[in-house]
Parts: structure tokens; sequence; C-alpha cells
């Protein structure tokens, strides 16, 4: 079986669906409706299907229609030629009497044919600071196990939008295993059904709805996202693999391009900067070898609702003028000083939220998400909240201040877009009544209207998704953005665990990873600086410190480092990845990275204790013939041992790690 054929086997609807001529009755399954005229049955029944070419795939579409109503669930299904992943989604319409309400409309929703003793489902979860933990529990028979997060923002945090399903025994690079990601950053649900003997498994996967039916008018379409499918019969480690080169591929703007080596303002000076301090950033970051340095929060807002060190994240939100006070050469200065020394330039925005302490707020209250009547909860700094992107003049309102600042800057080449609420006030006065349980995905459908305005004007600019940390750590964002802020949590030793569950799914080049001050600011764990630079390069490598805190030694090991990275850096965010020991089961960590055509592979070793010795012992993955190894990133190689495969050395010391570097003779 393969991905292509699950996604083909048939949309399971409540009531009766006739695909390709074979009858079934599934209940309570992926599409529930109630028809304009109160019936709740469906009899489906394929009324066409078309295949055609595009952009190196192969399309599919299957129209399903109503046997007594007109009512249309249309099925698209989409394989690429370069890698072993399926697109499927519906889109579902009607002409009836009067409005339809979808209880449910699940993106996939199918039987997956093969028999196993045991199926087990792994997903993601966490909080701020603890994002991507991995969770692995059996489905039982009877049971239906349900993933949901409904935040309506942040919801990778809770559970995030991609899980694995395993039929029978499975390991990294053993088994049968079932990828299911939904390319969505509002709320979701995924849900796998096991009947009473465990012969059937039924797998689904789409928006959640739990807060109320959504109400589709004659003539609308409901778009659901898209799922993304992956089958493999080896393992974990191949569904990884393949929704890395899918994601860089496919999906991601600028997937296939080397991601820089970036410093990020924010724990080097937070709110209290001037222009100088900047200016000295950049100066550090130039010397380390780094190529663009991005301006993070406390740059905007005016007169009484400026952002600064004083006020912090209280005020000014949604306000998008340059702080004078602080800039008062503005941002096109901090730009062209970047140039001069080499340095791209890019900037914190947090486009989806205000303060309610901000002129925009005063000015247009009705833009905010509320319920009317009763008080607003309120978030960051007591003075966050959402504004209302199912509204069309928020949506231009935001657009054109921001887009007013991004001109500003001509040569502006990267946005750390940042979102620092969930919907915790529900309701929408640009919403009918009777339209207020729509908020959830028009808003997110209004999010990425906007995500896609700005990605048209300018192709060229990197985005970062942002959102507390690992909020919007989902494809759904990346199909508009190029990687995501991992986490807020610095601390190389969190990050390994929270690091090696993003790769569960998300490619190494979308993992924004940084090297922090010792002792990291949130945790206050002192590491050393090998360690902190190890961990960070396992994905897109960057620094989140002033470097004028570094002493000469510091400086003198980042310069070697960052030089190591950028010769390294097409293998980590562009090759194929193996985990070769979890964290979760040894006292060390063990990643390796292999190019494309198998000439070169660099294996990361990150050791988890503070104390003790540790003997190492990795069978290598995805060689091919004989290999040259050298340890990297170090002042003292150490004694390893190298043999075929077989690679063995010792971890000593406080955090120890090791990176070795492998080029085919």
């Amino acid at each position: 079986m393969t991905g292509s054929e699950i996604a083909l086997a048939g949309y399971l609807a409540f009531g009766q669906i006739v695909p390709q001529g074979a009858q079934e009755i599934v209940k309570h399954a992926g599409l529930q409706v109630i028809h304009a005229d109160g019936a709740v049955t469906l009899r489906l029944k394929e009324a066409g299907r078309r295949e055609f070419r595009e952009e190196g795939s192969l399309h599919t579409v299957i129209t399903l229609e109503d046997e007594t109503r007109p009512f249309r669930v249309v099925r698209h299904v989409r394989t690429w030629d370069d890698v072993d992943a399926v697109e499927t989604w519906v889109e579902i319409s009607h002409s009836e009497g009067g409005p339809v309400r979808l209880l449910r409309a699940d993106s996939f929703a199918s039987r997956v044919d093969v028999p196993a003793k045991d199926v087990h489902v792994l997903s993601l979860s966490g909080k701020w600071g603890r994002e991507a933990n991995v969770c692995e529990s059996r489905v039982a028979n009877g049971q239906i196990v349900e993933l949901s997060s409904k935040s309506g923002t942040r919801d990778a945090w809770e559970s995030n939008a991609a899980m694995m399903v395993s039929f029978g025994p499975s390991g990294e690079e053993s088994g049968d295993v079932l990828g299911v990601a939904l390319e969505w950053t509002g709320t979701t649900s995924r849900r796998i059904r096991r009947n009473w003997d465990g012969s059937q498994t039924e797998v689904f996967a789409g928006v959640d709805m739990t807060s109320g039916p959504y109400v589709l008018d004659p003539g609308k379409v409901f778009v659901a996202p898209k799922a993304v499918l992956v089958w493999s019969t080896r393992g974990k480690g191949e569904v990884s693999r393949q929704y890395h080169r899918w994601a860089r591929n496919h999906l991601m703007p600028h997937g296939r391009d080397l991601h820089p080596v970036l410093l990020n303002s924010w724990e080097g000076s937070y709110f209290s900067f001037t222009e100088q301090t900047l200016l000295d950033m950049m100066d550090g970051v130039k010397e380390l070898g780094g190529e663009m340095f991005v301006l993070d929060d406390g740059w905007f807002g005016r007169g009484k609702y400026a952002r600064d060190e004083k006020n912090r994240d209280k005020t000014g939100l949604g306000d998008w003028v340059v702080n004078e006070r602080k800039l008062p050469r503005g941002l096109s200065f901090l730009a062209e000083e970047a140039e001069k020394r080499s340095l791209k330039f890019g900037l914190w925005v947090e486009p989806e939220m205000v303060n309610t302490r901000s002129f925009l707020a005063e000015e247009h209250p009705d833009w905010i998400l509320r319920e009317e009547g009763r008080p607003l909860a309120l978030g960051r700094g007591g003075t966050q909240v959402v504004l209302d992107f199912t509204n069309p003049a928020v949506r231009d309102h935001i657009f054109r201040c921001l887009d007013k600042v991004y001109a500003s800057v001509p040569t502006l080449a990267y946005i750390k877009w940042d979102c620092n609420q969930n919907i915790s006030n529900p309701g929408s006065m640009h919403l009918p009544a009777d339209r207020q349980p729509n908020l959830w995905y028009d808003y997110t459908m209004g999010l990425y209207s906007l995500l896609g305005r700005f990605g048209a004007k300018r192709p060229d600019v990197m985005v970062q998704a942002c959102a507390s940390g690992g909020g919007h750590m989902d494809f759904g964002f990346l199909r508009h953005a190029d990687e995501f802020w991992t986490s807020d949590d610095t601390d190389p030793y969190m990050r390994v665990f929270i690091q090696w569950g993003a790769s569960q799914f998300y490619p190494a080049s979308a993992m924004a990873c940084h090297v922090t001050a010792s002792p990291n600011h949130q945790t206050k764990r002192a590491t050393p600086l090998k360690y902190r630079f190890d961990v960070a390069m396992c994905g897109r490598m960057g620094f989140e410190l002033h470097p004028k805190n570094l002493s000469k030694e510091e400086i003198a090991f980042a310069k070697r480092a960052v030089a190591d990275y950028k010769r390294i850096r097409p293998v980590v965010q562009q090759g194929d990845l193996y985990r070769l020991a979890s964290p979760y089961e040894n006292p060390y960590s063990a990643l390796m990275y292999v190019s494309g055509d198998r000439s070169r592979a660099v294996v990361f070793v990150l050791g988890l204790k503070e104390k003790g010795e540790h003997e190492v012992s990795l069978g290598l993955q995805g060689l091919d013939g004989e290999y040259s190894i050298e340890e990297i990133d170090c002042d003292s190689p150490r004694d390893f041992r190298f043999g075929g495969k077989k690679l063995g050395f010792g971890l000593s010391g406080p955090y120890d790690s090791a990176v070795f570097e492998l080029r085919r003779k």
C-alpha cells in the first residue's frame, strides 16, 4: 500500500458513499452535515474523475454528489514525482435552499487496510518553552483516540498538527508507518479509530469544529486544509525524511536555498537598546562570520503609546510606525549600516495582535476579537488581544501600515512574524450572530490571505514563523515562511529534546536554532560554548546574544565554529536526516545528516549529563561506499573508532558533545 492508494481509498462520509461502485455505510466519520431542510444524511456517488499534470505532480480530482440534494464534495489527491508524499483535501459546496451546517469536514478520512495486532500513534505536544515533546501510545481495539488543539493561533503548542500511525512493531528504520500532517495553523482534530476486534483502522484529520458548525451559504465553497500523507514500510525515519524533502521542494518559498547565519537582537538587549547598541551588535556578528542582523521587538509605537524599556510589551502593538525617540534616524539608517557591513537586515513584527493601550485599539475597538457584553480577557503585558482577521478591513489596514514600514527599508531581507496571544475572546463584531462558530476557520483563512499578499509583493523576503516560540510550527504557516522559531527556550540541553521532536516532521532548515549566553536566560543552566554551538548547528544556526559579552577566546572559537557550520550547512539544511540515538532512551542524542548524493555526511552527538563518562557506539545510516572522517568544531580532537558503518568514542565532562564530518573517498 502507498500513500496515494490510501488517499484514493475513499472519503468516509456520514451516511452512504459509493466509491467506484462499492457501497458501505460509515457512521460518524469525516463528513457530517445538517442540510438546509434539516436532514442529516448523505448518499454520495462519484460523478466524475479527471487527472492532469502540474509542476512535477499528478493531480487527481474526484467529484462526489449527493443522490437527492444539490450537495457536492470535490476530492483532490496530488502525488509528487520526486518525493513519496501525497497532498489530499476536499472542497464542499451546495446550491440548497438555505445554509448548510458542517458539523465535521475533515481533509482526510480513510480506512487503512493494513493488518496489525497493535496500532500506535506518535504525536508532539507541549507548552511555552517545552515544545515538541514526543508522545506515543497504543490505540486499543474499540477505541477512538483524538488529538486536538483549540487555541486558534498558537496551536502547535498543545498538539502539533501532525502525527504518525504505526501498524505493528516499528522503529526509526523499520515498520509500517503512516504520517498524517495538516497544512493548518488554526484549530485541528486528528483521530484514529479501531473497530471492536482490531480488523479495521480508520484515520481522520481536519479542522476542529467543536465550537459549533460551520455555516456554509449556497454558492460558497468550504476548502478544507490540505493533509499531507506519507506511507513508509521502513519506519518513522523514512516518514520524516519524506516530509523534509517535500517541505523543501514543494512547500517553503525558499526551501532549496541555504538559510543565513543571523543574529537576532532579542536576548542581547530585549527592549533596552539604542542605535549604538544595535550597531555594536552588527559589528559583533560581522566579526563572528554572520550574514544577517534582525531587529526584534521594541522599535515601534508613537507618543504616549511608544514601546520602550519602560512600557515593554504593554503599549504600541498595532501602531506600526518607528519609535523616533529610540531610533531617530529610522529603520532605513539601520539597514544601510547593516549593508555597509555586508549584512542583510531583518525586522520583528506581530501583525495579528494589538495592545489595548494603542491608538489602533482606541480608534477601532470593533476590530478586536471580543464577545459583546463580556469583559475582555487580556494577555501578554495585561493589554494584549487579537485582531479580527475575519474582517477584510482589518487585514487591509495592517497590510497598508506594514507595507509602508517595509517600503522604508528597500534592502529588507527577513521578517520575524510573531504571535503572542491565543483567541481568548472568541467573538467577531464582523460576523453575523449565526456565523460566530465560523470565526475559527475564517480567522486562519484571513491570516493566510494577509501572508499571501505580503509574499506576493516581496517574494524575496524570508519569513520566520514565531508564536511565543514554536506555536507556529506547522506546515500551514511554512507555505508562507521558510522557518519557525523552534522555542523561546534557548537552553541547549532543552533544545536537544525540542529539536528531536520537531525533526519528526519538519526539516532542519526550518528550525531556527540560536547560540545564546551562559547561564541561559530561561533556565539559568550553564553550558560550554561548544555545546551551545553543536546543538544550534543541528538546524539553521544563528545567535541570540550580544557579541561584546564574549571573551577573546570565545570569539576565536565562535569564528571557527561559524566557518565549520558554513561548510557543512548544505548537508545539514538540505540533506537526509537519520536519528541514531534518542535522548529519551540514552544519556546522549545522536543525529546524522547525509547529502543527497551520499558523498558527504555529518554526525552530531550531544551529551545530556553534567557529570560522568559515557561510551558512545553508533551504527551509521545512509552511507554508500568508503568514507574518511574527522572531528570538527573542537580545540582538541578526541580518540574515536571508525570502521565500515560503526563509530565509537567516549563522552566526558559537563555537556560534552562531538561533531564528525564524513567524506566519500
